[in-house]
């Protein structure tokens, strides 16, 4: 069962999920509108309501079908599924009328090249350019967080240069240093924590993206504006220990 409200696509995932598609492809306006919705939501909870994970194009809303059915009155919808569905439709319908949140803006520090970015020679010379000039571009434009996921913290990130954009490995590595920034396609990305891959690693940042012990644990968020800031390998080292 799917349905269709004010350009939204309401469509079920499983038996306590339901997945609220507001458009298609990467593009900041879509995401804006996942962004709204996911603060409404969160500002106005229904009975039941578990948690929304924002995507590129989409929320997904999960519930407790027990608690939803519950909290249902006479008048309304008895299945849990339509009752969150008309619930999700109310919320769609209050999209571009409430007060926009504050963009958060994130520099996050690079050291790129050698043994932090052992992919930035391949990439230089895919596209014909010198390693200076692959940080250089990477590092001047702003990117937006589009979504976390993969691993926890993991940024997908929209707004890449195409002069910089090169194809995924075609063997991926067993194990990649947390920190290390990458590059798939159009998407650059960083690695919260060591793990397999196949992005084509250009650099490392000291910034931990994980933080299992905080409420949020992840350092960035949906819809957040970063930079990247290339520093040196002795800068990368005295932010480590400050850690430490």
């Amino acid at each position: 069962m799917k349905k269709e409200t004010n350009n939204a696509l309401i469509k079920p995932l499983g038996d306590s999920a339901l997945i609220v598609q507001l458009g298609e492809g990467i593009d900041p306006s879509i995401h804006k509108l996942v962004g709204e919705l996911t603060r409404l939501l969160e500002i106005h909870p229904f009975n039941g309501y578990i948690e929304s994970v924002p995507a590129y194009t989409s929320l997904t809303v999960y519930y407790n079908p027990y608690i939803v059915h519950q909290s249902i009155t006479d008048g309304l919808p008895k299945s849990p599924f339509r009752y969150v569905s008309v619930y999700m439709e109310n919320l769609v319908q209050k999209i571009g009328k409430q007060p926009g949140s504050e963009e958060k803006h994130v520099t996050i520090p690079v050291v790129y090249g050698g043994e932090y970015g052992p992919d930035l020679e391949y990439v230089a010379s895919h596209h014909g350019l010198s390693p200076d000039e692959v940080i250089e571009i990477h590092s001047k434009n702003e990117y937006l967080v589009y979504m976390i996921g993969f691993a926890p913290g993991f940024p997908f990130l929209g707004g890449m240069d195409e002069r910089i954009a090169t194809p995924r490995k075609e063997t991926p590595r067993t194990s990649i240093p947390a920190g290390s920034v990458g590059i798939a396609g159009l998407q650059t990305g960083v690695y919260p924590l060591e793990t397999p891959g196949g992005w084509q690693i250009i650099g490392r940042t000291p910034v931990d993206l994980f933080l299992p012990d905080q409420q949020p644990p992840t350092y960035l968020q949906a819809g957040y504006k970063i930079r990247f800031k290339s520093i040196s390998v002795r800068e990368y080292t005295r932010i480590k220990e400050l850690k430490s």
